[in-house]
């Protein structure tokens, strides 16, 4: 079984939501990016979602699209981000996702990007500038059936298309709780019972919610409702005001550990 599958299966039993952390491979490095990864499992958390740093991040804020730009500055590659993959696959089983943009994909070869991506270890891939429309005409894409390919449903999605998207869903869907790019917010949004509701008429996997969670209490507020909650902006700017210092991981685990918790415990609660 998909790695993403179990995991979700997994907690499902247990009445726990999936706590889904993401960081920019390279940033600062790409061995420190495998130091982080390693760490993360043992601090609680459920899956790594690694961004693939784009020189064009369109979906991403300034904090996110800044680790990309430090990522490509330190070399980090297609190729070097799947050999990281390979490289934990070595010593661990936790679920990766990519986030990508096509631009690298079909730079790289996309026909040998999805074999190498799968046999490196990758079960899932979030492709932020992919329409279900596309993959359904990609005969490539159809045929990728060892990956999960993550969808997207945005506050602005109307039904009919949520209806559409949900049917294609594999893996989890992900629902983009603000309007606009990544980034940290202050509360969560006002409507996410009501949207929850709607997407989840429609889901056969599960619900996670992203975009501007950054505070425990914002974690724990989602992982009430939802089946999984993302948190990126909040560890990537972390990660880049400690940078190559030789503390890196520990005080990482500040950030993180206090939001894996806040997941834990509310949805314990619900």
């Amino acid at each position: 079984m998909n790695r993403i599958d179990a995991t979700f299966n997994r907690l499902r039993e247990e009445g726990q939501s999936a706590f889904v952390a993401y960081i920019c491979a390279g940033d600062p490095d790409l061995d420190a990016t495998f130091r982080i990864v390693e760490a993360m499992e043992g601090w609680g958390v459920d899956i790594v979602e690694l961004g693939v740093p784009f020189s064009d991040p369109m979906a991403d804020g300034t904090v996110n699209q800044q680790a990309a730009e430090r990522a490509l500055h330190a070399g980090t590659t297609v190729a070097g981000v799947l050999d990281l993959v390979r490289r934990i696959r070595r010593q661990s089983q936790i679920p990766i996702v990519l986030y990508n943009y096509m631009n690298p994909i079909y730079t790289y070869g996309f026909s040998r990007f999805l074999l190498e991506a799968r046999e490196a270890g990758v079960d899932g891939l979030l492709l932020l500038d992919l329409p279900p429309e596309e993959q359904d005409a990609n005969e490539e894409l159809r045929a990728a059936t060892d990956l999960r390919f993550i969808r997207l449903i945005a506050p602005t999605t109307p039904e009919p298309r949520i209806a559409s998207i949900a049917a294609r869903a594999e893996g989890f869907i992900y629902y983009v709780s603000r309007e606009g790019v990544t980034g940290e917010r202050s509360d969560i949004a006002t409507d996410l019972d009501s949207r929850l509701s709607l997407i989840r008429r429609f889901a056969k996997v599960p619900v996670v919610v992203g975009f501007g969670v950054s505070k425990p209490e914002q974690a724990g507020a989602i992982a009430a409702k939802a089946d999984g909650v993302v948190v990126g902006s909040a560890i990537v700017r972390q990660i880049a005001a400690l940078g190559a210092s030789p503390d890196l991981v520990r005080k990482l685990s500040e950030t993180v550990c206090p939001l894996v918790q806040a997941t834990r415990e509310a949805a314990a609660s619900h």
